[in-house]
Protein backbone atom coordinates (compact mmCIF):
# COMPACT_ATOMS: atom_id res chain seq x y z
CA UNK A 1 0.00 0.00 0.00
CA UNK A 2 3.23 2.72 0.26
CA UNK A 3 5.84 3.27 -3.05
CA UNK A 4 8.36 5.51 -3.13
CA UNK A 5 9.30 7.49 -6.08
CA UNK A 6 12.87 9.20 -5.92
CA UNK A 7 12.23 12.98 -7.52
CA UNK A 8 14.69 13.57 -9.92
CA UNK A 9 15.59 16.58 -12.53
CA UNK A 10 13.92 14.55 -15.26
CA UNK A 11 10.20 15.10 -12.86
CA UNK A 12 11.07 18.58 -12.33
CA UNK A 13 10.02 21.82 -13.64
CA UNK A 14 10.97 25.56 -12.96
CA UNK A 15 13.70 28.01 -13.12
CA UNK A 16 17.42 27.54 -11.30
CA UNK A 17 16.19 29.04 -7.94
CA UNK A 18 12.94 26.89 -8.14
CA UNK A 19 12.94 23.48 -9.21
CA UNK A 20 9.90 21.16 -8.75
CA UNK A 21 8.09 17.96 -9.18
CA UNK A 22 5.23 18.90 -11.51
CA UNK A 23 2.13 18.77 -10.25
CA UNK A 24 1.08 16.52 -13.00
CA UNK A 25 3.35 13.81 -11.94
CA UNK A 26 2.22 13.88 -8.43
CA UNK A 27 -1.06 12.96 -9.93
CA UNK A 28 0.35 10.47 -12.16
CA UNK A 29 2.19 8.73 -9.24
CA UNK A 30 -1.12 8.96 -7.44
CA UNK A 31 -3.60 7.52 -10.59
CA UNK A 32 -0.74 4.71 -10.87
CA UNK A 33 -0.64 3.60 -7.23
CA UNK A 34 -4.19 3.38 -7.47
CA UNK A 35 -4.72 1.16 -9.83
CA UNK A 36 -1.50 -1.27 -8.86
CA UNK A 37 -3.83 -2.00 -5.78
CA UNK A 38 -7.22 -1.58 -6.66
CA UNK A 39 -6.45 -3.87 -9.61
CA UNK A 40 -9.05 -1.65 -11.78
CA UNK A 41 -9.07 1.27 -14.18
CA UNK A 42 -9.57 4.74 -13.58
CA UNK A 43 -13.01 6.60 -13.31
CA UNK A 44 -12.02 10.09 -11.76
CA UNK A 45 -9.39 11.31 -9.97
CA UNK A 46 -8.53 14.58 -8.25
CA UNK A 47 -5.27 16.02 -6.16
CA UNK A 48 -4.96 19.25 -4.27
CA UNK A 49 -1.25 20.43 -4.43
CA UNK A 50 -0.04 21.35 -0.94
CA UNK A 51 3.54 21.58 -1.37
CA UNK A 52 6.59 21.07 -3.50
CA UNK A 53 8.73 18.16 -3.25
CA UNK A 54 12.30 19.23 -4.77
CA UNK A 55 15.17 17.13 -6.65
CA UNK A 56 16.65 14.77 -4.46
CA UNK A 57 14.14 14.28 -2.34
CA UNK A 58 11.52 10.68 -1.92
CA UNK A 59 8.10 10.46 -2.97
CA UNK A 60 6.14 8.26 -0.63
CA UNK A 61 2.68 7.45 -1.67
CA UNK A 62 0.57 5.74 0.09
CA UNK A 63 -3.10 4.56 -0.78
CA UNK A 64 -6.36 3.29 1.40
CA UNK A 65 -9.15 1.77 0.25
CA UNK A 66 -11.99 2.88 1.92
CA UNK A 67 -14.73 1.32 -0.60
CA UNK A 68 -13.96 -1.79 -2.33
CA UNK A 69 -17.83 -2.55 -4.12
CA UNK A 70 -18.32 -4.81 -6.99
CA UNK A 71 -17.91 -2.29 -9.62
CA UNK A 72 -16.23 0.15 -8.17
CA UNK A 73 -13.07 1.13 -5.58
CA UNK A 74 -13.07 4.68 -3.73
CA UNK A 75 -9.13 5.31 -2.92
CA UNK A 76 -7.13 8.03 -1.33
CA UNK A 77 -4.08 8.71 -1.66
CA UNK A 78 -1.75 10.58 0.32
CA UNK A 79 1.89 11.67 -1.13
CA UNK A 80 4.32 12.89 1.29
CA UNK A 81 7.98 13.80 1.51
CA UNK A 82 8.41 12.90 5.47
CA UNK A 83 5.85 14.54 7.55
CA UNK A 84 5.36 16.86 4.76
CA UNK A 85 2.25 16.28 2.80
CA UNK A 86 2.83 17.31 -0.63
CA UNK A 87 -0.19 16.09 -2.53
CA UNK A 88 -3.40 14.80 -1.32
CA UNK A 89 -5.48 12.33 -3.81
CA UNK A 90 -8.84 11.00 -4.22
CA UNK A 91 -10.02 8.68 -6.74
CA UNK A 92 -13.33 6.02 -8.20
CA UNK A 93 -11.53 3.09 -10.36
CA UNK A 94 -13.84 0.33 -11.76
CA UNK A 95 -15.35 -0.82 -15.00
CA UNK A 96 -19.36 -1.65 -15.82
CA UNK A 97 -20.07 -3.42 -19.35
CA UNK A 98 -23.36 -3.52 -21.09
CA UNK A 99 -23.51 0.24 -20.76
CA UNK A 100 -24.38 2.96 -23.66
CA UNK A 101 -21.31 4.98 -24.93
CA UNK A 102 -21.13 7.83 -26.56
CA UNK A 103 -19.05 11.14 -26.54
CA UNK A 104 -20.91 15.02 -27.43
CA UNK A 105 -17.14 17.17 -28.00
CA UNK A 106 -15.26 16.56 -31.68
CA UNK A 107 -12.04 17.17 -31.97
CA UNK A 108 -11.28 20.53 -32.72
CA UNK A 109 -10.05 22.19 -36.63
CA UNK A 110 -6.69 21.44 -36.23
CA UNK A 111 -3.51 20.51 -38.43
CA UNK A 112 -2.63 16.68 -37.95
CA UNK A 113 0.86 16.91 -35.84
CA UNK A 114 3.26 16.33 -39.42
CA UNK A 115 1.42 19.46 -40.33
CA UNK A 116 2.16 22.10 -37.27
CA UNK A 117 4.99 23.67 -35.52
CA UNK A 118 7.17 22.08 -32.96
CA UNK A 119 7.33 24.78 -29.85
CA UNK A 120 8.86 24.78 -26.75
CA UNK A 121 7.49 27.23 -24.48
CA UNK A 122 8.99 26.53 -21.32
CA UNK A 123 12.72 26.51 -22.39
CA UNK A 124 14.46 28.69 -19.63
CA UNK A 125 13.99 26.27 -16.96
CA UNK A 126 16.46 23.88 -15.22
CA UNK A 127 13.80 21.23 -14.45
CA UNK A 128 13.88 18.58 -16.97
CA UNK A 129 10.40 17.15 -17.59
CA UNK A 130 9.68 19.69 -20.49
CA UNK A 131 12.40 18.80 -22.37
CA UNK A 132 10.91 15.09 -22.09
CA UNK A 133 7.99 15.68 -24.28
CA UNK A 134 7.54 17.03 -27.84
CA UNK A 135 4.45 19.78 -28.40
CA UNK A 136 3.67 20.80 -31.89
CA UNK A 137 1.03 23.93 -32.24
CA UNK A 138 -0.70 25.04 -35.49
CA UNK A 139 1.20 27.34 -37.91
CA UNK A 140 -1.25 30.19 -37.04
CA UNK A 141 -1.75 29.59 -32.96
CA UNK A 142 -2.10 31.98 -31.09
CA UNK A 143 0.57 30.33 -29.54
CA UNK A 144 3.15 31.62 -31.31
CA UNK A 145 2.11 35.37 -31.43
CA UNK A 146 4.16 37.70 -29.25
CA UNK A 147 2.83 38.01 -25.81
CA UNK A 148 1.96 41.67 -25.37
CA UNK A 149 -0.55 41.48 -22.45
CA UNK A 150 -3.21 41.64 -24.33
CA UNK A 151 -5.98 38.51 -24.11
CA UNK A 152 -7.20 36.20 -26.87
CA UNK A 153 -10.97 36.51 -27.06
CA UNK A 154 -11.17 33.21 -27.52
CA UNK A 155 -9.02 32.03 -24.39
CA UNK A 156 -9.18 28.70 -26.47
CA UNK A 157 -5.31 27.03 -28.01
CA UNK A 158 -4.68 23.06 -28.90
CA UNK A 159 -1.15 21.28 -28.92
CA UNK A 160 -0.26 18.13 -29.89
CA UNK A 161 1.55 16.48 -27.40
CA UNK A 162 3.60 12.87 -27.05
CA UNK A 163 6.55 11.68 -24.84
CA UNK A 164 9.83 11.21 -26.76
CA UNK A 165 10.29 8.20 -25.01
CA UNK A 166 8.66 4.91 -25.58
CA UNK A 167 6.08 5.29 -23.46
CA UNK A 168 2.31 4.08 -23.85
CA UNK A 169 -0.66 6.24 -23.58
CA UNK A 170 -2.65 5.09 -20.56
CA UNK A 171 -4.18 7.19 -17.36
CA UNK A 172 -0.98 7.51 -15.98
CA UNK A 173 0.25 9.56 -18.68
CA UNK A 174 -3.10 11.06 -19.21
CA UNK A 175 -2.94 12.10 -15.80
CA UNK A 176 0.43 14.07 -16.71
CA UNK A 177 -1.22 15.61 -19.96
CA UNK A 178 -3.79 17.03 -17.81
CA UNK A 179 -1.86 19.35 -15.69
CA UNK A 180 -1.31 21.81 -18.58
CA UNK A 181 -3.88 24.26 -18.03
CA UNK A 182 -1.61 26.94 -16.78
CA UNK A 183 0.18 26.80 -20.26
CA UNK A 184 -3.49 27.56 -22.04
CA UNK A 185 -3.84 30.66 -19.27
CA UNK A 186 -0.37 32.11 -20.22
CA UNK A 187 -1.11 32.19 -23.60
CA UNK A 188 -5.10 32.73 -23.17
CA UNK A 189 -4.24 35.65 -21.05
CA UNK A 190 -1.05 37.02 -23.65
CA UNK A 191 1.51 36.50 -20.86
CA UNK A 192 4.94 35.08 -20.64
CA UNK A 193 4.17 32.72 -18.16
CA UNK A 194 0.80 30.72 -16.82
CA UNK A 195 1.20 29.77 -13.12
CA UNK A 196 0.97 26.88 -10.35
CA UNK A 197 -1.40 24.73 -10.44
CA UNK A 198 -3.99 24.35 -6.84
CA UNK A 199 -5.55 21.19 -8.31
CA UNK A 200 -6.11 18.91 -10.76
CA UNK A 201 -9.09 16.85 -11.53
CA UNK A 202 -8.69 13.70 -14.42
CA UNK A 203 -12.20 12.03 -15.30
CA UNK A 204 -11.67 9.21 -17.91
CA UNK A 205 -13.89 7.83 -21.12
CA UNK A 206 -11.39 5.20 -22.24
CA UNK A 207 -7.86 5.11 -23.13
CA UNK A 208 -7.27 4.43 -26.97
CA UNK A 209 -3.99 3.64 -28.24
CA UNK A 210 -2.89 6.49 -30.23
CA UNK A 211 0.99 8.10 -30.82
CA UNK A 212 -0.06 12.08 -30.35
CA UNK A 213 -2.52 13.01 -27.72
CA UNK A 214 -4.46 16.70 -28.91
CA UNK A 215 -4.45 18.83 -25.78
CA UNK A 216 -7.59 21.37 -26.42
CA UNK A 217 -7.28 23.94 -23.24
CA UNK A 218 -10.56 26.55 -22.82
CA UNK A 219 -9.67 28.85 -20.00
CA UNK A 220 -12.89 30.13 -18.43
CA UNK A 221 -11.92 33.04 -16.64
CA UNK A 222 -8.91 34.89 -14.39
CA UNK A 223 -9.42 37.42 -12.01
CA UNK A 224 -8.41 38.36 -8.03
CA UNK A 225 -4.68 36.67 -9.03
CA UNK A 226 -6.00 33.18 -9.92
CA UNK A 227 -7.44 31.84 -13.23
CA UNK A 228 -9.82 28.18 -14.05
CA UNK A 229 -10.16 26.48 -17.16
CA UNK A 230 -10.41 22.57 -18.54
CA UNK A 231 -8.82 20.70 -21.17
CA UNK A 232 -9.78 17.94 -23.50
CA UNK A 233 -7.35 15.35 -24.55
CA UNK A 234 -8.11 13.21 -27.63
CA UNK A 235 -6.24 10.84 -29.75
CA UNK A 236 -4.94 11.35 -33.48
CA UNK A 237 -8.63 10.42 -34.87
CA UNK A 238 -11.15 12.44 -32.52
CA UNK A 239 -11.73 10.05 -29.80
CA UNK A 240 -12.33 11.83 -26.49
CA UNK A 241 -10.13 9.77 -24.09
CA UNK A 242 -10.71 12.04 -20.96
CA UNK A 243 -10.90 15.83 -19.57
CA UNK A 244 -9.08 17.79 -16.84
CA UNK A 245 -10.03 20.72 -14.98
CA UNK A 246 -7.90 23.18 -12.44
CA UNK A 247 -7.41 26.29 -10.84
CA UNK A 248 -3.86 28.00 -10.60
CA UNK A 249 -2.20 30.79 -9.07
CA UNK A 250 -1.36 33.29 -11.25
CA UNK A 251 2.54 34.30 -12.74
CA UNK A 252 4.68 35.58 -15.22
CA UNK A 253 7.75 36.88 -15.70
CA UNK A 254 7.69 40.74 -15.78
Amino acid sequence: MRFRLEVTPQLCVGPREHVFMFGGVGLASAVEAAKRVAGRELIWATAQYLSYARPGSVLEVDVRLPVQGHNITQAVINLHCGDEVIISATAALGDRTGCPEHQWFDLPAMPPPQDCTDWMAWDHQTGELMRRLEVRVAPDSVALAPRLGVPDPSGRMQMWMRPREDVAVDATLLALLGDFVPTGAGVALGLDGGGNSLDNTLRLRRVVPTEWVLCDIQMSSADRGFAHGHLRLFTQDGTLMATASQSLVLRWRK
